[in-house]
């Protein structure tokens, strides 16, 4: 009978696969890596033997031989929104397929007008890139990234000089007013707004200003009182809905700046017992996870494949040890369903 030592398998090296491959230690360690100064052929032969001797390289190791920690940092204002959440799932997956790790880093403060700094003991020594979801970063923060030499890519909010994956807010925002318009409504509010001072979220900004020159431009109506703030959750939207909802002058239509506080709005109209679409037609943005079962008409982004597409452009960047650059804009799409419909037939009373 066979001893458990007997069974074992023998733990190869590297200069192991090297010996077998034919080749030195320098270009299994390039070719393990996926580094372009190997030939495919080359490369092929490395892998075929590095998994016939169940070669596997110690993640010390080569942290200390290439300088290189496997590791991304992903920096964002908030942890806890669907959004965010989503867009961390999938740059998570896409770089754990190439044997990369995240680190999560975030900078919610005790108050939504405020954000913690990114600063060097979060990066220095601990992560290989860094990839920022939404978040402007000021000029002490892009001056350490670039004293650090970390690659970054950013996802929203751009960081001057860098790389970017986003959507176009405003289109996105014209088009849920242009729908509107469209069905009749010449009445319509807003919810999603935030205080100037709230430097660190900038599509709240980008939304609201596309809101008011599509309502310009369109030659539609929408007091001031119809411009409602919120923390862009459902449960603030309801409540922060309410007294508008209330009012006998009111909008006959709601854009709301995301999907959250769309479904907030349609819950404070039921509870006033007002109908949707009938009385209120409410529109958001995003397509989030339950709005399809809520019959929610919205404007879907691909929040995932704004994850991906950042996380691919860090590790191309990683692989030919330079700084990606460029942006990649991702298209929106009207998807209309049972919460908008034309505007009442008769008039709300001034």
């Amino acid at each position: 009978m066979e001893s458990r030592a007997d069974q074992e398998v023998a733990i190869s090296t590297i200069t192991d696969v090297a010996r077998v491959a034919g080749v030195s230690v320098a270009t299994v360690s390039r070719a393990l890596r996926g580094l372009d100064r190997v030939s495919p052929e080359t490369r092929e032969r490395v892998l075929r033997v590095a998994e016939d001797l169940h070669y596997v390289a110690s993640p010390t190791a080569t942290s200390l031989a290439s300088g290189r920690t496997r590791v991304v940092a992903v920096v964002a204002p908030f942890l806890t929104r669907w959004f965010f959440a989503t867009l961390v799932s999938a740059i998570e997956k896409t770089l754990r397929a190439q044997g990369h790790h995240v680190i999560l880093f975030d900078l919610e403060d005790d108050s939504y007008d405020q954000r913690l700094p990114l600063t060097q003991n979060m990066l220095w020594k601990r992560v290989d890139g860094v990839i920022t979801l939404n978040v402007p970063m000021d000029g002490d923060e892009v001056e350490l990234v670039d004293r650090l030499g970390l690659p970054l890519v950013a996802i929203g909010t751009p960081v001057p000089g860098r790389a970017c994956v986003r959507i176009d807010d405003r289109e996105a925002t014209r088009t849920a007013v242009e729908h509107l318009a469209g069905l009749g409504h010449t009445r319509i509010g807003y919810i999603g707004a935030v205080p100037q001072n709230v430097a660190h979220v900038q599509t709240p900004q980008n939304r609201l200003e596309a809101f008011r020159e599509s309502v310009d431009q369109l030659g539609l109506t929408c007091d001031d009182a119809w411009v409602l703030g919120s923390d862009w959750t459902a449960e603030a939207a309801a409540r922060d809905s309410e007294a508008l909802l209330k009012d006998g002058w009111r909008p006959t239509a709601i854009v709301a700046a995301s999907d959250e506080m769309a479904i907030g709005v349609r819950e404070s109209a039921r509870r006033l017992g007002l109908s949707v679409p009938g009385d209120l037609s409410v529109i958001g943005i995003d397509d989030y996870l339950l709005s399809e079962v809520l019959g929610l008409t919205t404007v879907r982004q691909d929040v995932a494949g704004q994850g991906r597409a950042a996380a691919e452009l860090l590790l191309r960047a990683l692989l030919h040890d330079d700084e990606p650059t460029g942006e990649v804009v991702l298209p929106t799409e009207l998807i209309v369903r049972e919460s908008t419909g034309p505007a009442p037939v008769t008039p709300i009373p001034a």
